[in-house]
């Protein structure tokens, strides 16, 4: 029998109290909140395919990477489901936002509101230049592309449900309606 770790109680964390957290444990730091997160097999599945469409043309300086922790600053260590960043710091947890090129987050039932508002206004302060939402959650899977503008906010560079192409941070191209297909694929039941 395993037992469960016993967190805390805080309304407000910071990056010196996860210190004290055990170390395998799956968790990000956003606005001072603890996120305790548990993704299914198939939310990791297309972290996978995203990781592995980045990857097809990705610069030797730079890696792509799963589920890294981001030092932001005292309120703020996300996780992004995908990340990239400068190859120097593969050894390294949490990496420093400064280096990370771009940041994925594949939408969850129970993240939405975090993904599209909460982590986007984090990644953009930090100057995180390039953010891609992926949406499964419906009959088709989005993606949506955010620039950071002059401003120092995200801007809508795409927005699609076909194939997305990009040359940010370099050239790739994820091919949405086959993710939705091998999706459909994997939530189906025998004979259904």
């Amino acid at each position: 029998m395993t037992v469960a770790p016993f967190l805390p109680e805080r309304s407000e964390w910071t990056v010196d109290d996860l210190d004290d957290l055990p170390k395998d444990l799956p968790y990000e730091l956003i606005n001072g909140r603890l996120i305790v997160r548990s993704p299914t097999a198939l939310h990791q599945n297309l972290c996978v395919e995203i990781l592995l469409a980045l990857r097809v043309n990705c610069p030797t300086e730079y890696l792509v990477s799963i589920d890294l922790s981001m030092r932001v600053d005292r309120r703020n260590e996300p996780r992004p489901d995908v990340v990239a960043i400068r190859r120097e710091h593969a050894d390294r947890s949490p990496v420093p936002v400064e280096d990370a090129l771009l940041a994925v987050e594949v939408i969850s039932p129970s993240s939405t509101f975090r993904d599209l508002y909460d982590k986007a206004r984090v990644y953009a302060r930090a100057g995180v230049r390039t953010y891609w939402v992926v949406d499964p959650l419906h009959d088709k899977m989005t993606l949506t592309e955010y620039v950071l503008s002059a401003s120092g906010e995200y801007e809508v560079a795409a927005h699609t449900e076909d194939l997305f192409v990009t040359e940010r941070p370099w050239k790739v191209s994820v091919d949405l309606p086959a993710l939705t297909v091998r999706r459909a694929g994997l939530l189906a039941r025998d004979g259904q």
